[in-house]
């Protein structure tokens, strides 16, 4: 008898998933050129002269570096006031969303109780408000209680958008953590509290870092409602751009500087928590 050989693999679904691959990573740059392209604009400005950008022929390669720009972006007005406050009402509505939130997300994920379903739906429900449809209830609530031009009537106002964000993300990472792990830890001898803190947090701690980022990208970048309840004195970094725009026109190079100023703080946050909000916006895509 005569050995009989395997029929050799056909090459065609091989150059099929070669060309589908192709095609994914042709359309993944695509989206990365139109993803990147404002920022590196931005970047562009910044560093080129200002008549550079006002020109109506604009060189996609800069020609010419100065550092001009930035010192005019700081001489316009004041700089570190906005942004300190910033970080502060950033920081705070974090910190505070991120505490109120798990609280709210572990009763909602763990204990049954009447009106759970009910609380569900108005997170969600809450969410689909927008939010420049709550503007003068929000400024006449805050007139009354003597919370408006404040930096605690700002996080307030704030909390009010991100905290339903940040029970709803939460609640997700929660439900996807098996409640047989606190019972093997009670068993074990410890608490009901013991057991979250001992192997529900640190497993939740992606999660959290991942909600904190956004929450903190949301309160740093948000317009509308610091122009409308805080003056001129307590203007926070977002607004604080609008004083490149006088009477004269737009000062469009100083902008985009002040713009890559204002971009520093959350590029280095990201990058610090980069590996813990990877990893929590993957959890749970996998299960076993």
């Amino acid at each position: 008898m005569t050995p009989t050989t395997a029929p050799a693999a056909p090459a065609a679904p091989l150059k099929r998933v070669k060309k589908s691959k192709l095609g994914w990573n042709v359309i993944g740059l695509l989206v990365f050129v139109i993803v990147g392209f404002p920022v590196y604009w931005m970047l562009n400005t910044a560093f080129k002269p200002a008549k550079d950008a006002i020109d109506p022929n604009p060189h996609f390669f800069p020609t010419t570096f100065t550092l001009d720009n930035f010192r005019r972006a700081l001489e316009i007005s004041d700089f570190w006031g906005p942004v300190g406050r910033s970080l502060i009402v950033s920081t705070v509505v974090v910190v505070i969303g991120i505490a109120v939130g798990m609280l709210a997300a572990l009763a909602i994920s763990r204990f049954a109780f009447r009106g759970r379903k009910v609380v569900i739906v108005g997170i969600l429900a809450v969410q689909m408000i927008p939010l420049v449809a709550m503007i003068i209830p929000v400024f006449l609530l805050l007139n009354d209680l003597g919370q408006y031009d404040k930096l605690t009537g700002l996080i307030i106002t704030y909390l009010t958008f991100i905290l339903p964000f940040t029970v709803w993300t939460l609640r997700g990472f929660i439900v996807n953590i098996p409640k047989e792990l606190e019972e093997a830890a009670q068993v074990d001898g410890c608490t009901p509290t013991g057991a979250f803190i001992r192997v529900v947090f640190p497993l939740l701690a992606p999660g959290m870092v991942a909600t904190s980022v956004y929450g903190f990208i949301q309160a740093w970048n948000e317009y509308l409602y610091a122009l409308m309840l805080m003056s001129q004195q307590n203007q926070t970094a977002t607004v604080w751009l609008g004083n490149f725009t006088t009477l004269h026109g737009t000062e469009f190079a100083p902008m985009m500087a002040g713009s890559t100023m204002m971009a520093i703080p959350i590029v280095t946050l990201f990058l610090v928590v980069q590996r813990k909000m990877a990893a929590g916006l993957t959890a749970g895509a996998v299960k076993g």
